[in-house]
């Protein structure tokens, strides 16, 4: 099973202790990260799954596989910048999603386009004409996270 993490390029100690932890139960459940490959969240998230034993593919932004963070195991260069977030997102059978900036934004809505489940960890809110949206499924903590994830995935059934 492939789930994504995604979040920003940079982020505080905080998030990156929680993207950590992210990364560290997924793979103890025996599942594979997809992330944007980068710092930040993505980062802290493979630096979990790493850890724990598990394995990370980076979708890269540019066309240097270089420009992975060092715990990423397959990078996957795309030259399409922004645009692999689309790719981020189709990868995996669910998004966790942890604080963010708005390329994470935008990885949200691709996840909401495709359906994609998304569960939220100090991340973006929506809502639409001033109302609350709830398509993001909140989490309280990392296990939750993760274990909400799982079963999201599961229950989409691809």
């Amino acid at each position: 099973m492939f789930i994504a993490v995604i979040g920003g390029n940079r982020c505080s100690e905080t998030q990156a202790a929680i993207a950590e932890e992210v990364g560290r139960e997924l793979a103890l459940r025996g599942v594979t990260l997809v992330c944007g490959g980068l710092g930040g969240v993505m980062q802290a998230s493979c630096k979990g799954v790493i850890s724990a034993g598990g394995t990370t593919i980076g979708i890269l932004p540019g066309d240097d596989a270089a420009d992975a963070n060092e715990y990423v195991s397959i990078p996957i260069v795309t030259g399409l910048g922004y645009a692999r977030n689309s790719i981020v997102v189709k990868s995996a059978r669910a998004v966790i999603a942890i604080d963010g900036e708005y390329g994470t934004l935008s990885e949200i809505a691709y996840a909401m386009q495709y359906g994609v489940p998304v569960v939220g960890l100090d991340t973006w809110s929506l809502s639409k004409q001033g109302k609350s949206v709830q398509d993001i499924t909140l989490a309280t903590d990392a296990k939750d996270a993760v274990d909400k994830a799982i079963e999201l995935a599961v229950k989409r059934g691809i």
